[in-house]
């Protein structure tokens, strides 16, 4: 299925296999049995009225959510389970493009339902929205230039006189300047982007994590990747809606234990080379 260049899908089958129930469905059956009366929360109410699911990502993930600026044509892990998402949900999928600085506000008003953006699960961000159980887990990678004469191993990195760049609003800044005590820590503004500030030579190195690092590597032939000698980081991801509606967030939840026990999850995971981040 092809994706506009506005990022809008149109999906006109409830799902692949005929057998299985849209996620509304399977919802509701759980609540009859239980002998509830609770309704629907608001923004599942709003989805099924309006008959459309809008999903938020940011659209430079490489193997994640991309969209390549030739074609405009949307791929990566999240585009296949975004996809299936709105499948099992017997609805229409929006794309609302997002970013890291914008995402909380993005959510919180409303701009779109749920984040499946491979979005990680740090502070400050866990204390705005409501997460999903993890799907992926990755770890923290340096990236800088082949040329870069200062940055040769992972212990050049904290040291006087180097610039670490982190995207403006980016949930790793925290977790960045506890670690790095002796480094100048740049944070870099939208529309800049660490890629354009590395080339320049404004920043030695930024930091990120294996899913956007191995991509990278493979789209870029200047750029070198920097592993840490121990594991730094470990970055858990899941899908992200906003605060105050138990229902909802209890659909999505349900949406990635069901890919997790029936292999969606896996299959697009290793369709993108990330099947060894799967979280089972």
């Amino acid at each position: 299925m092809e994706s506009t260049p506005s990022g809008t899908e149109r999906l006109r089958r409830p799902g692949r296999r005929a057998a299985a129930w849209p996620l509304f469905l399977l919802v509701a059956a759980v609540l009859a049995c239980a002998g509830s009366a609770a309704p629907a929360g608001p923004v599942a109410d709003r989805v099924r009225a309006s008959g459309v699911v809008r999903v938020c990502i940011w659209p430079s993930y490489h193997g994640v959510s991309y969209r390549n600026p030739r074609t405009l044509q949307l791929s990566g892990v999240d585009v296949d389970l975004s996809r299936q998402f709105a499948a099992d949900l017997g609805v229409r999928l929006d794309y609302v493009d997002s970013a890291h600085e914008t995402l909380v506000e993005d959510l919180t008003e409303q701009r779109c339902d749920v984040g499946m953006s491979g979005i990680g699960m740090l502070q400050p961000r866990m204390q705005l929205l409501r997460f999903s159980r993890p799907y992926l887990q990755s770890g923290l990678q340096a990236v800088t230039t082949k040329s870069n004469p200062v940055v040769r191993d992972w212990d050049d990195i904290d040291q006087p006189g180097v610039a670490i760049g982190v995207q403006n609003g980016a949930s790793i800044l925290p977790a960045v300047l506890a670690y790095f005590r002796r480094a100048t820590v740049v944070r870099v503004p939208a529309p800049r982007t660490r890629e354009r500030e590395l080339a320049a030579g404004r920043i030695d190195v930024f930091l990120t994590n294996d899913i956007y690092a191995r991509q990278l590597v493979e789209n870029a032939d200047w750029v070198r990747v920097v592993t840490p000698p121990s594991e730094v980081l470990r970055i858990p991801s899941a899908y992200a809606v906003r605060p105050g509606d138990a229902e909802w967030i209890a659909v999505v939840d349900d949406f990635v234990a069901r890919i997790k026990g029936d292999g969606r999850l896996a299959a697009a995971a290793q369709r993108h080379g990330l099947g060894a981040l799967v979280v089972p």
